[in-house]
């Protein structure tokens, strides 16, 4: 997967569609585990600060580690 666009640079539009891509949701939560991982949160909620370009990918990311 390509890195993510910066906040300086990209749309919205571009960030949420980089995180739709990058966390797909399979529909099959006990194979997946992107739901535990962002705590019970749908991937654009839990990166909806990155996608509203107030903080980084990377600074959000660093939320779920």
């Amino acid at each position: 997967m390509n890195t993510a666009p910066s906040v300086q640079e990209s749309t919205i539009e571009e960030r949420r569609d980089y995180i739709k891509k990058r966390y797909p949701c399979i529909s099959d939560c006990d194979m997946c585990g992107l739901c535990k991982v962002f705590h019970g949160k749908d991937p654009e909620l839990a990166y909806k600060d990155y996608i509203q370009g107030e903080r980084s990918f990377d600074d959000v990311s660093a939320d779920y580690r």
